[in-house]
């Protein structure tokens, strides 16, 4: 049961998440919080004492509790997946390891062997717990809110895979990047087919929202992101069914440089980090709908200034579509009360 609120507040709505992804009029902004399941509850840190991360991802029943969790305690409009962006790697002949050291790629993907020996997969069978974490929070969520499904973006697939886990340099990919392009754009393509279809079984599954997570896009120039790592998003885009009524949210941080490509391509909101104000984003954004974009940082301070970031983010962004949230992933030590003032300061009305 959702924690009670005064009558005049409005409750998480579905509805009204897909009509402000798609510029529609709404009675508030939606709101949710990029990693809103994890460990600063205290609920979700009881599930992840008997699971693995890579095992919970996994386990449908227990993925579906800790996605249920921060609704539950909160009432966002949208309720996400609880998964992680290198899950259809393993199904394409990638081993991933993952745990609270950050992931590990043993076989770093550099070759055109390599790249040629990465195949495609059926999602509903190589990645079959995914439709069906999908399937059962659409149950438990009954239409009271938006389920979302997500991706990675090639591009940042691509930076694990070459470099064999996160970097601060991207230089095995950059070597690639400039001494062989073109084996560079070979698996681009084929992590955008692959997870081109990841995503889509997702939206058939029931998402009613999906976002693909462009992380590292921003360590691009313009330039090169208009040459390498757009060309592979847009061939992921083009794999999606029911456009125009599943919204697809495009997320990229410290990218300022590159919104005006973000609003040429065929998503439908552009979620912006905190370096960005919101207004000009607006101004930029051709018309699409804005997600963002209080720091993180803010909801480590007082319920006020958690209040006071928010009405700030939906001053700025204005009128035309926007998702109230954060700029990136809610931070661990985040007490839960600052989730619960942000989700308030949501829902106040504009008046």
């Amino acid at each position: 049961m959702l924690t009670s609120r005064a009558m005049s507040v409005p409750g998480p709505s579905r509805q009204r998440f897909v009509d402000a992804a798609f510029g529609r009029p709404v009675d508030v902004s939606p709101v949710w919080l990029m990693r809103q399941a994890g460990r600063y509850l205290p609920e979700y840190r009881e599930v992840r004492k008997r699971l693995a991360f890579l095992d919970l991802c996994a386990d449908v029943p227990s993925a579906v509790e800790v996605s249920m969790q921060p609704f539950r305690r909160f009432g966002m409009d949208g309720v996400i997946l609880f998964s992680d962006i290198l899950i259809p790697l393993p199904p394409m002949g990638i081993e991933v390891k993952l745990d609270e050291g950050g992931p590990k790629l043993p076989t770093p993907v550099r070759t055109a062997a390599q790249v040629e020996a990465l195949r495609g997969f059926d999602p509903t069978v190589g990645t079959a717990f995914v439709p069906a974490i999908l399937r059962e929070l659409k149950k438990e969520v009954a239409g009271r809110a938006a389920v979302i499904g997500f991706c990675g973006a090639p591009w940042t697939l691509a930076t694990y895979a070459v470099e064999g886990g996160g970097s601060k340099s991207f230089q095995h990919t950059k070597t690639m990047m400039w001494r062989e392009p073109k084996l560079l754009e070979a698996l681009l393509g084929k992590l955008a087919d692959a997870v081109g279809d990841y995503l889509a079984a997702q939206v058939e599954a029931g998402a009613d929202v999906v976002q693909v997570f462009d992380s590292w896009s921003g360590e691009l120039s313009k330039a090169d992101y208009d040459r390498f790592a757009r060309p592979a998003t847009e061939r992921l885009l083009a794999r999606l069914p029911r456009r125009g009524e599943v919204p697809v949210i495009h997320f990229a941080s410290g990218s300022a440089h590159l919104i005006d490509s973000y609003a040429e391509m065929a998503s439908d909101v552009i979620s912006v980090d905190w370096k960005l104000p919101l207004d000009e984003a607006r101004r930029r954004a051709c018309g699409k709908a804005l997600q963002g974009n209080v720091d993180p940082g803010v909801l480590l301070g007082s319920p006020e200034d958690v209040k006071a970031a928010v009405r700030t983010a939906r001053a700025a962004a204005g009128e035309g579509g926007h998702v109230v949230n954060l700029g990136h992933g809610i931070l661990p030590p985040t007490p839960p009360e600052n989730v619960a003032a942000f989700v308030e300061a949501a829902r106040e009305s504009r008046a």
